[in-house]
């Protein structure tokens, strides 16, 4: 295998597992930009991955090649109505982030399992008939050996995703709705002076989180796993909120340490031809990305500066 060739294969693997990473860690920036922590987006990918799967199965004969683009609106719609629990119980409820997360998470899981055992009879889908494939992007494939490297034979929704990064970073660093989360996110009694709906603000957060979770859940079982079952997720909600840590709650050092961490979950499929790392045990390449989750939260977490008022309980002022 050429040069050109192994760096093909490494990008194109890494972006494909860093796909689902890229939107859920940047979902978890919005959320926790606007005060709420999320650890909640594990079950959102849950429920994502699951109502894209049932998408998929459901109506490829009607929409075709379209059908897993479309499985990714089944899994925003999903995401969006798990985090609206998370929202509610957070902000009008008050109850403690963590635990209001660790229930999605519990119960997320457990729900997709009985309704696939209801619908299909068991724990997981089976194949699904229509999954992202592999693909060129537009002309840009045919550029000189970046092209071939970067463009061609990869994944369609790591470059959406890298899009979307983009248009988040604009969102939340260049307009006034960014301005207003940060802001509530980071003094939200100061905001409430300025009259700024702390409330709305907070849910705005939270919802774009599931919206972007569900996605990225969708994008783990049409690309991926290609089904959904019990393990089609299976840590990604926490190595995405890694990333967020990682890339200090912005969205475009959120994509770029998930796209480090699509590279470490690539190295269990290709590892065997990169030279340097061919002959380390499959094991620990599978385990690879679980041990950098702990050593990046272990060293980054203490020098990272989170919203200074992320976690805490907003009461309106009377």
């Amino acid at each position: 295998m050429n040069i050109v060739s192994l760096l093909q294969l490494i990008v194109s693997s890494s972006l494909i597992y860093a796909a689902p990473l890229i939107f859920t860690a940047i979902g978890g920036a919005f959320s926790e930009r606007g005060g709420i922590v999320n650890i909640g987006l594990e079950g959102i990918m849950v429920m994502g991955a699951f109502a894209s799967a049932i998408f998929n199965l459901t109506f490829t004969s009607t929409f075709g090649d379209m059908t897993p683009w479309l499985g990714l609106l089944a899994g925003a719609l999903i995401g969006i109505l798990f985090s609206l629990i998370h929202a509610v119980a957070t902000v009008h409820l008050r109850a403690d982030h963590i635990i209001s997360g660790t229930v999605i998470n519990l119960a997320a899981p457990a729900l997709a399992v009985f309704l696939t055992r209801a619908i299909y009879g068991a724990a997981q889908t089976g194949p699904l008939a229509e999954p992202f494939g592999r693909a060129n992007i537009f002309l840009l494939h045919r550029i000189p050996v970046i092209g071939p490297i970067f463009f061609e034979n990869t994944s369609g929704p790591a470059y959406l995703g890298i899009l979307v990064a983009v248009i988040s970073w604009v969102v939340m660093f260049k307009t006034r709705f960014g301005l207003r989360l940060r802001s509530v996110g980071e003094h939200p009694h100061a905001a409430e002076t300025l009259g700024i709906n702390v409330y709305f603000m907070k849910y705005a957060g939270v919802l774009i989180s599931g919206l972007l979770g569900g996605i990225g859940g969708a994008i783990q079982a049409q690309a991926i796993s290609n089904e959904f079952g019990v393990l089609t997720i299976a840590g990604q909600g926490f190595i995405s909120l890694a990333a967020m840590i990682f890339g200090k709650w912005n969205p475009l050092g959120a994509m770029g340490a998930a796209i480090f961490f699509g590279f470490a979950q690539s190295l269990a499929r290709i590892g065997n031809y990169i030279p340097i790392i061919q002959d380390i045990p499959g094991i620990w390449l599978q385990i690879m990305p679980y041990l950098l989750t702990i050593i990046v939260l272990v060293g980054v977490v203490g020098k990272a500066v989170a919203p200074k008022a992320i976690g805490k309980t907003f009461i309106k002022s009377k």
